[in-house]
């Protein structure tokens, strides 16, 4: 017999637990594994350490802590050596899970990858202090070796001279989304979904079923969140909004840009969407309001609020110093607007204008005064011209009083064109 440092957790299921004497103590249903939280200042994952098993001792399942654990090969098979079984104390294993029930067969968030996988095998690993969780095996040999033919198939393949595939993802690169058998809370300001980019986690929520689709957007920080629902489908936006506690999805969607809350509210029942404007706070829901209030094919409808401007007589150092402190989203960069004393727009800047003028620079010196603009209620079908003619990033939008109400930034047109939802 050869003690294992490493083994997975499908042939570690079923065996039978022997002590020193050969005596049968039991056999393994399961793993209890507790992970560990990280200190806040690292981003190392602590590994997940068995810490107990539910086994079936005397013809009835038990949860234990078997002392002095060894796995052994013995032959072909694992076997489970230990030198006694103590019976769990109760609140031993409440900040625990069962690995197989929580983690085998179940869909996870490759972090590195930026995909979900299905989990087909746990690797684990023997060490002096303990028993622990690396990796987990999401390759066609971890699916085989569950069904007990990844010999034969490998021998197989050996005489073509090919490899069965075998893909591990290290537990760093892991996050579980199946939250449902979970005892545990993860923590949202750690959780490794919180370092992907909001396209990656769109593209991972829409993939999932409804309930998981809500649970891994539940813990998501709240930036975080109104980035990835920006990103998602209009069908998945509403879904995870009524899924959410109304306080919860206001605070999500006042920091949203108001043209995108707007938009999602306007897929909404209207009972629900008064909910969530009466939630909000009063300048974030009366922003949005007014962008309810446009029709559907005109400008208005996709212009965002959320621009800076500035007065004729302040300096480049002056933007310079606004952006270094608030630190803007890159959207509201992409045009500086200047309006006179009744918010009247009389010129506009770009980032170049920006960085190739002097600091002390007036902004009436450089700014630019032959503008293109929209007014607030013209058709949408008017702006795709204006800015392929003129390559602009952003349209001003005025209203009937020359007065600047807010811009169309090129995305938004370019996703309005293709999905064609609302331009005639």
């Amino acid at each position: 017999m050869t003690s294992l440092t490493t083994f997975y957790i499908s042939r570690f299921i079923g065996c039978d637990i022997y002590d020193s004497r050969e005596n049968i103590l039991g056999k393994v249903l399961d793993v209890y594994i507790q992970i560990p939280v990280a200190p806040q200042d690292t981003d190392e994952s602590p590994k997940p350490i068995i810490i107990g098993l539910l086994a079936k001792v005397k013809g009835k399942k038990s949860n234990v802590i078997p002392m002095g654990l060894q796995v052994v090969k013995f032959g072909t098979k694992y076997k489970v050596q230990c030198d006694y079984l103590n019976m769990a104390p109760g609140g031993f294993l409440e900040n625990s899970i069962l690995l197989k029930e929580s983690i085998l067969d179940k869909q996870i968030v490759d972090i590195s990858g930026h995909k979900l996988v299905r989990v087909n095998d746990v690797r684990l690993v023997a060490l002096s202090s303990g028993v622990y969780v690396m990796a987990v095996d999401v390759g066609m040999e971890g699916l085989l070796r569950r069904i007990g033919i990844d010999k034969p198939i490998r021998f197989l393949l050996s005489l073509l001279r090919l490899k069965l595939q075998t893909r591990f993802i290290l537990w760093d690169d892991v996050e579980s989304i199946d939250l449902t058998t979970l005892s545990i809370q993860l923590s949202t300001s750690r959780s490794k979904l919180n370092k992907l980019h909001p396209s990656d986690l769109a593209d991972i929520i829409e993939d999932l079923g409804k309930i998981s689709k809500a649970r891994l957007f539940s813990v998501l920080d709240e930036e975080k969140a109104a980035d990835v629902l920006e990103e998602l489908e209009e069908k998945d936006q509403v879904h995870i909004i009524e899924s959410l506690p109304v306080e919860k999805a206001a605070d999500v969607l006042e920091l949203m840009p108001a043209n995108e809350a707007a938009d999602l509210m306007d897929n909404l029942e209207d009972q629900k969407a008064e909910q969530l404007l009466h939630e909000m706070e009063l300048s974030a829901s009366e922003e949005v309001r007014d962008l309810l209030e446009y029709p559907d094919s005109k400008v208005g409808s996709l212009m965002t609020t959320d621009i800076l401007t500035f007065n004729e007589n302040q300096t480049i150092q002056d933007i310079l110093d606004f952006i270094k402190t608030e630190k803007p989203d890159m959207e509201a960069l992409y045009a500086i607007f200047i309006i006179d004393e009744n918010n009247r727009l009389i010129g506009t800047l770009t980032l170049r204008d920006i960085l190739i003028s002097k600091p002390d620079s007036t902004l009436e010196a450089i700014m630019n005064t032959d503008i293109q603009r929209v007014n607030d209620y013209d058709k949408l079908d008017s702006l795709a011209e204006l800015v392929s003619k003129y390559n602009l990033l952003a349209v001003p939008v005025i209203n009937d009083d020359d007065e600047l109400e807010g811009m169309v930034v090129v995305d938004d047109i370019i996703d309005d064109l293709l999905d064609k939802r609302r331009t005639t």
